[in-house]
């Protein structure tokens, strides 16, 4: 038996976050949304709860059953890593107060899942997702990269995928 699953990717970023919601029946994908978040203040602590809300509005629009975020990859600028690691927390605060779980994926995981390399370029993931997704209107590349964050869930065995081996235990019983 199979469960549709609503997952929702978080792509981090203090300027932009984007958020991607699919809805997937096993490793069947549809779109359902995609957006971004641009939290405003003058301060770090007023972007972060500007982020916050923004955030949790989309989650409480869509009430996806699980997130996935996108782990931070550490650069030579240690000060915007840390900054990053900021948003990061917002990112996975979110659906951890909504109840859901929340998975974590490596850049160069997602990106090897949906692209097929590890090393791809934005471009590459943009054109992958639309491929994915037929049909689908990317609010901006935040967005997609979220996008693309939740086609990694569903295809590393998060989402769907999990409830099928779940249900196949329970008719073996």
């Amino acid at each position: 038996m199979e469960r549709i699953i609503r997952v929702m990717g978080i792509d981090p970023g203090l300027r932009r976050t984007g958020w991607g919601v699919v809805e997937a029946r096993g490793v069947r994908l549809r779109h359902l949304g995609n957006g971004f978040c641009a939290p405003e203040g003058e301060t770090l602590a007023q972007r972060l709860s500007d982020l916050h809300r923004r955030l949790t509005e989309a989650m409480e629009a869509w009430k996806p059953d699980e997130a996935a975020v996108e782990q931070i990859f550490v650069s030579v600028d240690a000060v915007g890593s840390l900054k990053l690691a900021h948003a990061r927390g917002v990112a996975l605060l979110v659906p951890a107060q909504a109840g859901i779980p929340v998975a974590e994926y490596a850049p160069n995981q997602i990106k090897k899942t949906v692209v097929g390399v590890g090393k791809a370029d934005k471009i590459q993931v943009q054109h992958m997702v639309r491929a994915l997704l037929p049909g689908v209107q990317l609010a901006g590349p935040d967005a997609a990269d979220a996008l693309a964050i939740a086609i990694c869930h569903v295809y590393q065995g998060g989402g769907a995928a999990r409830y099928e081996d779940l249900a196949a235990r329970e008719i073996r019983r």
